[in-house]
């Protein structure tokens, strides 16, 4: 199984390229809204904040390698800036849900931002505070982990682009996520 985030990749040999990883449920959805986002260069899906190495789907969704189904993006900042990044993951998931989304329940499908500089981190509490701020969730508190990046373990290829894949649309109207 290959690793995303270790070593150089093409893409990001000629540009001041960044990183990103989020977790917001089934990583297939997550993967294909950042996908349509002009300035995000390479997604990728996979598992990290786990314990287990080389982990895979049947691994993860049993509960027991601490992993979260996350997408990996590399994304150019004089396109896209993180914080732009940032009101797209609060935008398409529910962040007070604990270890579920919609159908999908387990830890490997909580929400979290693993951030890869100081930077990130201070841009991510940042954003969640202004979220919480705006008590647009009724009273519920929101249950988004903001922790460093760990090891990214790129998902087994029919993971990758499912929607596209499969010939299955993915909404890309902002309506879709709420």
């Amino acid at each position: 199984m290959s690793i995303i985030f270790r070593g150089t990749f093409p893409c990001m040999e000629s540009k001041e390229l960044e990183r990103a990883t989020f977790a917001a449920g089934c990583f297939w959805g997550v993967e294909a809204a950042f996908r349509q986002i002009k300035g995000v260069v390479e997604t990728a899906v996979g598992y990290t904040g786990g314990t287990v190495p080389e982990p895979d789907y049947q691994n993860v969704c049993s509960g027991r390698t601490g992993h979260a189904e996350a997408v990996g993006i590399i994304f150019d900042p004089a396109v896209v800036r993180y914080e732009q990044l940032l009101d797209i993951f609060w935008s398409i998931h529910d962040p007070t849900q604990v270890n579920r989304q919609g159908p999908d329940v387990g830890t490997n499908y909580r929400s979290a931002i693993f951030y890869h500089s100081p930077e990130q981190q201070k841009l991510a509490e940042a954003s969640k505070a202004r979220l919480a701020a705006l008590k647009k969730y009724r009273g519920k508190t929101i249950a988004t982990e903001i922790v460093p990046a760990s090891q990214f373990w790129k998902a087994e290829e029919y993971h990758q682009q499912y929607f596209e894949k499969s010939g299955r649309g993915y909404c890309a109207s902002p309506k879709c996520w709420e």
